[in-house]
């Protein structure tokens, strides 16, 4: 007989029913020569401290750190979870086969071999992956399936990025909390402290700290208006400086050229493409949703797993904007399935479709593709799936689509001494912007391309005007005016920017080709980035205003004590995520991680127990221990206290 284990019940009985499995048991499908049965995500887990040894069931720095010869794993969860957990394991031992049908990823690799390892399977195991859970998709996956050997790099990247989790997250909570938290005993406030979590943490913190203690300039901007329109001063000035730092220094220049007539002295244009939005990867979905929905990042993937589980998108969980050489043939027939729904699909149908390398780049898919619809009629979704599916659908069509043909202008013209500057758009074929065209709030933003026109007056955003004919050598009278302007301070995260933090690293990176270059050092997976940020809000370390995430006053203390950089560095953090890809490819071994996760551990540790500044005070339990020039006292040393230790 052969078992195969989904990661959950929907998922379970559609694989059943392709397989002709059709007779229902007790937590399972059994037909055809499969029984199929499932897990409820993460059945098992890594033992907690003290199932390890009894000296680690009082949180005390003398027990720190806590680093397990050997990590063990225990089913983990209710009644329900154990009963099928046990059924599992009744199906495994009398196996012929065991066929892998956890999630396509390392997450669901990690969930499924645990399971296996705890339900002591002897006999060998298959790999099941596929990029949808269509009918064709999981005929396809079962005519390939692997021996799970081959996945072994990737189930040991999942293993350590659990093992590193646990080795930071239990002893650097524990070491916080003992040595800084108020209170006692259960009265005691926990510091939670995560890999990814806290760096997450620090980058909300910082970002706040720079709005709070932003000082406004003022300064002017020199611009005059010809033939109705606006052209701006070109005054050199050094980086990070302006022109004008005074009204009396700007009404100077504007009185210099009001009588002199402004001449046109150079006239370009050029033509130039706007390509299609990318297709989306999870963390762009996640970031657009929240900017044209404020969904937030866990509702967005609720939203694209469920779509995935009616077997309308593919598999979400992905970190590229990409597709496979091999999803092109497969490209009409996926159109042809949504056309009814979409008109813009009309003129593809029997086209030749192109291939272009921002779309289709084997280099740059690895386990599965970009997000996009498998072509399977998208009936009875619920409101809100309709807006994510569609999102996915229009920018897929989009893809296929002629790029976006544009003209850009630039007039050079100068007035006395000074040299003035105006640009313009203008859109000459639209090319997939035709997609966009009945729904505008899904048209992208793409770059230098605002997704409405902006004040007239306003020309930081040129590209959405169309200019005059303006030619070379024409001269005229204009009106020179002064603008007073105020420098703004950075704009709190949302989480469409605290997500795209977390891609890059905390690094502000607007274009797309570098943004991809720079996942590899992101933090955290873009599977966990909401569950990360819902986790700071559950521990109410942040809270959101509006779209804005502030970070409370619990947060701030928590970032402010710790003194460890590792733990509140998104860079240091993206550095350790790259080693976790390396070891998924095979580039790093699982024990070199595992030493360095225990030498970091020990030295996060150690910082703590070597580090008094800041701990409660051992006398009082209510001043804080601060540093003198010779040793350590108590802040509340003018009310009384007598604690005093050298150093």
């Amino acid at each position: 007989m052969i078992v195969c284990v989904a990661e959950k019940p929907s998922v379970g009985e559609y694989i059943a029913k392709v397989l002709g499995a059709n007779q229902r048991k007790n937590g399972y499908f059994e037909g055809n020569g499969y029984q199929v049965t499932w897990t409820f995500g993460h059945l098992c887990a890594l033992y907690d401290p003290q199932e390890y040894t009894e000296q680690w069931k009082a949180w005390s720095l003398s027990s720190l750190p806590m680093i397990p010869s050997r990590f063990s794993i225990k089913v983990h969860g209710d009644e329900g979870v154990h009963k099928q957990f046990n059924i599992i394991k009744s199906l495994i031992e009398q196996a012929d086969e065991v066929i892998n049908c956890g999630d396509a990823g390392q997450e669901g690799e990690l969930i499924q071999r645990w399971v296996y390892q705890k339900a002591g399977c002897k006999c060998p195991v298959k790999r099941l992956w596929v990029s949808s859970l269509t009918e064709e998709a999981i005929r396809e996956g079962f005519q390939a399936l692997k021996s799970q050997d081959n996945y072994q790099h990737l189930y040991e990247a999942g293993l350590m990025r659990a093992i590193g989790d646990w080795l930071l997250g239990m002893n650097a909570t524990r070491a916080y909390t003992i040595r800084y938290a108020r209170g006692t005993g259960k009265e005691r406030q926990v510091l939670s402290v995560g890999r990814v979590q806290t760096p997450t943490l620090a980058l909300v913190v910082k970002r706040q700290a720079e709005i709070e203690n932003f000082v406004p300039r003022t300064y002017w901007e020199l611009k005059t208006n010809y033939r109705d329109t606006l052209f701006n001063a070109q005054i050199p000035v050094e980086e990070g400086e302006y022109a004008i730092t005074s009204e009396e220094q700007g009404q100077a220049l504007v009185d210099s050229i009001k009588d002199l007539p402004l001449t046109v002295t150079s006239v370009e244009k050029k033509k130039g493409l706007e390509y299609a939005p990318k297709l989306y990867d999870l963390t762009s979905l996640q970031v657009d949703c929240n900017k044209k929905y404020s969904f937030s990042a866990e509702q967005t993937l609720q939203l694209i797993q469920s779509l995935y589980e009616k077997r309308v998108t593919t598999y979400p969980r992905v970190d590229t904007t990409y597709l496979s050489d091999d999803i092109y043939p497969k490209v009409p027939a996926t159109l042809a399935g949504i056309k009814d729904y979409y008109p813009s699909v009309a003129p593809l149908i029997g086209a030749k479709l192109p291939k272009s390398k921002k779309v289709f780049d084997n280099k740059k898919v690895t386990d599965h593709h970009a997000i996009i619809p498998t072509g399977m009629r998208p009936e009875g979704l619920t409101a809100d799936e309709k807006k994510v599916y569609d999102l996915v659908a229009l920018h897929f069509i989009a893809a296929f689509y002629p790029e976006c043909e544009v003209s850009n202008t630039t007039v050079l013209a100068k007035a006395g001494e000074i040299d003035f500057k105006v640009t313009g758009r203008e859109v000459l074929k639209p090319g997939w912007r035709v997609v966009f065209e009945n729904d505008s709030q899904n048209t992208p933003n793409t770059q230098n391309t605002p997704n409405s026109p902006n004040d007239p007056d306003d020309e930081s955003s040129p590209e959405t005007r169309t200019l005059p004919a303006f030619t070379e050598g024409e001269s005229g009278s204009h009106e020179p005016l002064l603008k007073e302007k105020t420098t703004t301070p950075p704009k709190y995260y949302t989480e469409a920017t605290l997500l795209r933090a977390m891609e890059t690293a905390g690094k502000t990176v607007e274009d797309d080709e570098l943004r991809d270059a720079m996942k590899e050092n992101g933090i955290g997976r873009p599977s966990t980035r909401a569950a990360i940020i819902e986790k700071l809000y559950q521990r109410k370390y942040i809270v959101k205003q509006g779209k804005s995430i502030r970070a409370t006053e619990t947060g701030i203390n928590l970032i402010h004590t710790i003194i460890s950089p590792l733990l509140k560095s998104a860079e240091l953090t993206g550095l350790w995520e790259k080693k976790l890809r390396e070891i998924e490819r095979g580039e790093y071994t699982a024990q070199q991680f595992l030493d360095e996760l225990k030498e970091m551990t020990s030295g996060v540790v150690r910082d703590v127990k070597t580090n008094k500044a800041g701990m409660l005070c051992p006398v009082c339990r209510q001043g804080l221990i601060i540093r003198g020039n010779t040793r350590y006292g108590c802040s509340r040393w003018r009310e009384g206290c007598t604690y005093a230790e050298p150093f």
